[in-house]
């Protein structure tokens, strides 16, 4: 039986894309980085909309069911070695809560060949970042090191992929470690999961796509050994995984380096992927929670998304720019500019888990904010459906066409070259895990070309109705003795 390990999570000090606290919700944050107002509007003005990009992408499946993508990018002296597995918060069974993030810090403390940090160590001593993360749908973990170092780190991800030595020491330490996460990151923090961990637990029906991604403490507490063995060998398989491998690479060698170190490992029996379907929502849902931290009323509003990879997906992508993405956005002008309701606007598909591309299920367009405590909630949403409502009856211009698909494009341009490879292996072992075609890297922007300003407006009327949202606020102070820990309506 293969085994496996923990670290905790103060250990990886650089580039904490995993275990981090989202930002509060008045920051302004968004599914991509936008660039500057002002440079999208001249590029509109002259881009050139035939001229694309072209990633290189070189795929194929080992025997045991490994899928493996390589791209050659030779402007550093870099590789990205990313590795991500099939199995995220909503994919745990319900009497295994929390063991999906729980194993993200249990991948780091030992393999066969490599002790106690020293995975950590092995980075470090090359000069390297590394980390992992947790996700609806995957947990990856991903190294940035110099080229020449790629086989050692091949070696190295295979080794943990093989198994991984883990003690009842280790596992109580990071039964530990999670729980002080949840105190720190939620329960002691001003809007502690806002709305990142909360507005699921209430958007949703489905129990997959709504429990607590933290997980329920009592599941953590009654693991044991057995129950860490089982969850590793049916999730953690090279047949349930993607590696991606992104940098200055000799592409054959580099072949030949993941046949001779994944190759031989065992495919495993994974277990089915459970029904995540959600029933149309027929009604608008409306919750508030208290929050003795929260030092000012918070806002944050949800619409469940069209399913992925379909037109009214790509159009959400648009109308996602239009309404939130940069200070040109219609809801930053509408709730900042002209009614002052807010600071900021923060919002995105897959808002602060990731982006529009690397998941696989029901998902949520969102948006979030905090505001003065004589603003209502009912003038708050009655600013937000006026320019909905905008949008759902007066066509797009050519001109707001091409602004979109330009932001579009610049934060496309901006994950593939960002973080020395990093952005581009996210795209390319989502595309390769979740769709077996990582070669949509290259087609996001021509399915975001066809989109048609009537299509935009067919979009708003179905998935941006109000009986298709829910409302979430905080009240700061503490909860009155008969409310419940959220209320609805």
């Amino acid at each position: 039986m293969r085994k496996l390990s923990v670290i905790a999570a103060g250990v990886m000090s650089v580039m904490l894309f995993g275990c981090g606290q989202p930002a509060q919700p008045d920051a302004q944050q968004s599914s991509a980085a936008m660039p500057d107002a002002q440079k999208i509007a001249d590029a509109a003005a002259g881009v050139n909309m035939n001229v694309g990009y072209n990633v290189p992408v070189e795929y194929f499946k080992l025997d045991n069911g490994l899928k493996v993508v390589l791209s050659k990018d030779d402007t550093a002296p870099t590789v990205t070695v990313a590795v991500y597995y099939n199995i995220g918060f909503r994919n745990e069974p319900k009497d295994r809560t929390g063991f999906a993030h729980l194993f993200e810090h249990m991948m780091f403390q030992g393999s066969e060949n490599l002790g106690k940090m020293e995975f950590i160590q092995l980075v470090n001593d090359n000069g390297g970042v590394l980390n992992g993360s947790t996700r609806f749908d995957f947990t990856n973990y991903f190294e940035i090191v110099p080229a020449h170092k790629l086989e050692t780190f091949l070696w190295a991800e295979a080794d943990r992929m093989k198994g991984l030595a883990i003690t009842q020491d280790n596992l109580a330490n990071q039964q530990g470690v999670v729980k002080n996460e949840v105190k720190v990151n939620v329960l002691n923090q001003p809007y502690g999961g806002f709305p990142w961990l909360d507005m699921p637990q209430y958007a949703f029906s489905n129990w997959y796509n709504a429990h607590n991604f933290y997980g329920d403490l009592a599941d953590l507490d009654a693991a044991n050994l057995e129950d860490v063995d089982a969850f590793f060998d049916m999730y953690y398989a090279p047949n349930n995984a993607a590696l991606a491998v992104v940098g200055d690479i000799d592409i054959a060698e580099a072949k030949a380096m993941i046949e001779k170190y994944f190759g031989s490992i065992p495919a495993a029996e994974i277990a089915p992927q459970p029904d995540l379907s959600e029933l149309r929502q027929e009604k608008e849902k409306v919750f508030n929670k208290y929050d003795k931290l929260a030092p000012k009323p918070a806002y944050a509003f949800a619409y469940k998304m069209p399913p992925r990879d379909t037109p009214e997906y790509y159009a959400m992508g648009i109308i996602d720019q239009i309404l939130v993405q940069g200070e040109d956005s219609l809801l930053y002008q509408e709730l900042v500019k002209n009614k002052q309701i807010t600071g900021s606007v923060g919002g995105g598909i897959n808002y602060l888990l990731g982006n529009m591309f690397n998941y696989n299920g029901p998902m949520l367009w969102m948006s979030s904010f905090t505001h003065d405590d004589t603003v209502s909630r009912e003038a708050i949403t009655g600013a937000i459906d006026s320019v909905i409502n905008q949008l759902s009856e007066q066509p797009l211009s050519e001109e707001e066409m091409s602004r979109a698909i330009v932001k579009i494009r610049s934060s496309l341009f901006d994950s593939i070259d960002s973080l020395y490879g990093f952005g581009r292996a996210d795209l390319l072992a989502s595309f390769a895990l979740f769709d077996d075609k990582p070669q949509k890297i290259n087609e996001l922007e021509a399915n975001f070309k066809q989109v048609t300003p009537e299509l935009i407006i067919k979009t708003v009327n179905e998935y941006l109705r109000p009986t298709n949202r829910t409302i979430l606020t905080v009240t700061p102070g503490e909860a009155p003795a008969d409310a419940s820990q959220a209320q609805g309506e």
